[in-house]
């Protein structure tokens, strides 16, 4: 296995906490990126020599019922393997008990309804796929232990080394069955063929981790904790996954196709970097929980370099969304780029939103959560129903970013400020990213008008968007990279001191074999 920080205790210092952030983070960052990369190959094979935007839209029912699935899955309690002080071994096997028992039941619930879900859907042919895709909520159970210790011991060198097994093994099943002619089938059998590596690595990357035993007074404080937490997650993945349970149910399954590819596209920065951050960003806001002016500069820190990372991505895929649609996956797909503009922006708070969870998770403010969870789904649900009646998947798209730019976005930031953490110091971290993205995404459209959407014409335009947002928002390394000058004067002996905050940022939640809409 790949060397990683040894575990960190509760009484670990600052800098001893900041290495292991770094560390984690780096390994984190090249795990996602290499992943990433696969899978965005992998897709680009599939849909553009074996699969129709039929088949495609059949795989997304079964992927998105998974993924709201997942997130209630361990009922919460698997949190505190990462977030719980002590032996992580002395609760550890009623966490898994807990696990396996609701993922059991979950799974045999939905293996029941699974016609009717489908049905309900727009693609009853999904049956099958979803009573074999669900496997994987089995298998998710039993990891959800090891994998958490790897999270809480910020041993990401290890997890990158499962991640890489689960790929290569879900893939391969994948493209032999699709080319085999299995269509939607194949993404299922893959998928639940690499869960089953990725328990196995889990497993050895964490020896001692799959015990099964039984506390009643534990079960009791694990469920207290976790079940807040829990609701809070599904209503989250409920809230993200709320559009292609519409689309699929009002517009069908073909234009759910085209809707989960623009959806997958406005994915890549926002998984690639959000995930990076996520896979340590609890930990470490875990440990900052005691100081408040810690975890606010450190999640300043954190917001202005997501930011200052995820706005061109977003910027360049929603302003030249038509060429790079049908560059990448052929002109079959065009349709797709629809939504991907408005797909891309709610990228962006998705982002802001994954952080603020971890955050207020952190500092115990569960119940806020999941408030702030249920108004965002009671209020979106509605409004995405009338936009796909009134129009098509952009409808659809743009009624998900009015919601959480109006709705959802104030709300956290009250709670983040009820919390301890300054709003004026995130709105400072976020002005330069922002005001680059708006003179890169207009130099994108007037280079557009002016060149085409030759291949030629789109890589030329792209590069020079990129410099203009680079001139803008380079500045805006000073603020989050600050507290590293401060930090240095305090070692020279400056009176100031700033806390423990992590340098960097730091899924759903820390366990989660292959899980990707």
């Amino acid at each position: 296995m790949a060397n990683d920080s040894a575990a960190p205790t509760a009484t670990a210092g600052p800098d001893g906490l900041g290495t292991k952030v770094r560390s984690a983070t780096r390994w984190s960052l090249i795990n996602t990126v290499v992943m990433r990369l696969g899978n965005f190959a992998t897709g680009i094979v599939l849909v553009r020599y074996v699969l129709d935007p039929a088949a495609w839209g059949v795989y997304g029912v079964a992927q998105t019922v998974l993924m709201v699935l997942l997130a209630a899955n361990e009922l919460g309690v698997t949190l505190t393997v990462v977030r719980w002080e002590g032996d992580v071994r002395r609760f550890a096997p009623t966490v898994l008990t807990l696990g396996a028992l609701s993922s059991s039941l979950l799974y045999l619930s939905l293996f029941a309804a699974a016609p009717g879900v489908a049905a309900l859907l727009g693609a009853p042919e999904a049956t099958a796929v979803l009573r074999v895709m669900c496997l994987c909520l089995i298998l998710d159970g039993l990891a959800q232990v090891p994998a958490g210790v790897l999270t809480r011991e910020f041993r990401q060198g290890r997890r990158m080394v499962v991640d890489a097994l689960n790929f290569v093994v879900s893939t391969t099943v994948t493209l032999v069955l699709a080319l085999q002619g299995w269509g939607a089938m194949s993404f299922a059998c893959g998928a639940v063929a690499g869960n089953v590596v990725a328990l196995a690595g889990c497993a050895l990357a964490a020896p001692g981790m799959l015990r099964f035993g039984w506390d009643p007074e534990q079960a009791r404080a694990l469920l207290r904790f976790g079940l807040p937490l829990a609701g809070a997650s599904l209503l989250s993945l409920a809230v993200v996954n709320a559009d292609a349970m519409i689309v699929g149910a009002v517009l069908g399954h073909v234009a759910l196709g085209f809707y989960m590819l623009a959806f997958n596209m406005a994915g890549w920065p926002v998984r690639v970097i959000s995930e990076t951050a996520r896979r340590v960003s609890f930990a470490g806001f875990s440990r900052l929980a005691d100081s408040p002016k810690a975890l606010s500069d450190g999640f300043a820190r954190a917001l202005g370099a997501l930011m200052t990372a995820t706005v061109p991505a977003c910027v360049l895929l929603g302003a030249l969304a038509g060429p790079l649609v049908e560059l990448v996956y052929g002109a079959k797909w065009r349709p797709a780029a629809e939504a991907l503009p408005w797909l891309m922006a709610l990228g962006l708070a998705r982002i802001a939103a994954e952080l603020t969870y971890d955050c207020l998770v952190a500092i115990g403010r569960r119940r806020a959560l999941l408030l702030i969870q249920g108004l965002w789904l009671v209020t979106l649900a509605p409004v995405l129903v009338l936009a796909a009646r009134a129009g098509g998947i952009q409808t659809v798209a743009a009624g998900h970013v009015v919601v959480a730019g109006v709705v959802v976005l104030p709300v956290f930031l009250l709670a983040l400020r009820r919390g301890g953490v300054a709003v004026r110091a995130l709105v400072r971290v976020c002005v330069r990213p922002v005001l680059g993205g708006l003179v890169m995404a207009l130099v994108l459209v007037v280079l557009r008008q002016r060149l085409g959407e030759g291949a030629l014409a789109v890589c030329a335009t792209s590069v020079i968007g990129l410099v203009c947002y680079a001139v803008c928002a380079l500045p805006a390394r000073t603020l989050v990279r600050g507290a590293r000058a401060r930090l240095g004067r305090n070692r020279a002996g400056r009176p100031e001191d700033t806390g423990a905050a992590p340098s960097v940022p730091a899924q759903k939640r820390p366990a989660e074999p292959a899980r990707e809409r």
